[in-house]
């Protein structure tokens, strides 16, 4: 089996960027179809390039996150409108094993303009782990203009599983959606047992995320040098509502409710901009107290199920062993 992705491509490789990418140290994005030159390599190809644009800013790029500039030329040269990474992520999909949308969509908090977002779990052949190219940690289509309206994003089932026993929102949100495509299964015995996957850690993971970004929201309300008064994204807050009670849900009930149906009207007011921030941030702050009590409550492990999870993974792996 022939692997899609290059060896691990060395410093002073001139290289172009496929989607938009952030900057080390924060500041302005760097735009898609920036031209850079690799700084440092990593040893195996799950970790990022280091790389500098040719107007300074550097950023930590993943191999599907960019193009060799001399490939990304003669592409355009034929005419050829996919990217490297389009083409390294066919030749990774036939190993999806799991599909599913998240997002707007499996909220039931979709709209005309709402993209369609989906994610997943991909498990390749036991060799290409052996393999001196490794496999990367996550795949996915390119993504540029704005006539693109969905969005897609697969992990590798190792990586998978450890952001799920960490408790990642929007982990545990794909094991939960009620709009699963496609499912192996494999996966389908994933799915069954995803409750080993809920614990106390719920607590930590949700709250840090919805207190950071209520007070990047908080910020964008502040009078500044260049704008007397920004704007509240309140798409954003909507979504963080709904993880708060999202996981108030998973505390006091033991289970991770996606779609909330009996808070839609609230969580679409708030999206449509018809609620003030006051009122918003005193529903945040209720719900925050709702939160810490079921807590207190919870009849949630203190932990995942490691093991549970570890010997699914094993199974995984031997599963993929083609002997000859």
């Amino acid at each position: 089996m022939s692997h899609p992705v290059h060896l691990i491509l060395s410093a002073g490789t001139r290289i172009v960027t496929s989607n938009d990418a952030n900057r080390i140290g924060g500041g302005k994005l760097i735009p898609a179809g920036t031209v850079a030159v690799i700084t440092d390599s990593p040893a195996d190809g799950q970790h990022a390039y280091k790389v500098r644009c040719n107007d300074g800013p550097e950023a930590m790029l993943r191999r599907n996150e960019f193009s060799i500039l001399k490939e990304f030329k003669n592409d355009e040269a034929v005419g050829r409108e996919s990217s490297r990474a389009d083409s390294d992520f066919q030749h990774w999909q036939p190993f999806i094993i799991y599909r599913c949308v998240v997002g707007s969509q499996a909220f039931g908090l979709s709209d005309d303009d709402s993209d369609v977002d989906r994610r997943g779990i991909y498990l390749p052949p036991a060799e290409l782990h052996w393999s001196l190219y490794g496999v990367p940690e996550q795949i996915g289509p390119s993504r540029t203009g704005p006539e693109h309206d969905t969005a897609e994003t697969y992990w590798e089932l190792q990586k998978f599983l450890v952001m799920a026993l960490k408790a990642n929102p929007n982990i545990l949100e794909c094991l939960h959606t009620p709009l699963v495509e496609h499912a192996t299964p494999l996966a389908q015995a994933l799915v069954a047992h995803r409750k080993v996957f809920l614990s106390k850690l719920i607590y930590q993971t949700y709250n840090g995320y919805v207190m950071s970004q209520f007070k990047k929201l908080e910020q964008d309300l502040r009078p500044r040098a260049e704008a007397p008064c920004g704007e509240i994204k309140w798409k954003h807050a909507m979504h963080l509502m709904r993880l708060l009670l999202s996981g108030i849900s998973a505390l006091r009930e033991g289970e991770l409710r996606v779609r909330l149906d009996e808070h839609r009207a609230a969580l679409l007011a708030i999206k449509r901009g018809e609620q003030p921030w006051p009122e918003v941030n005193a529903w945040r702050l209720r719900l925050h107290k709702g939160f810490d009590e079921a807590f207190a409550s919870t009849q949630l492990p203190e932990r995942p199920d490691y093991a549970w999870a570890n010997e699914f993974l094993l199974k995984a792996r031997k599963e993929m062993v083609v002997c000859e």
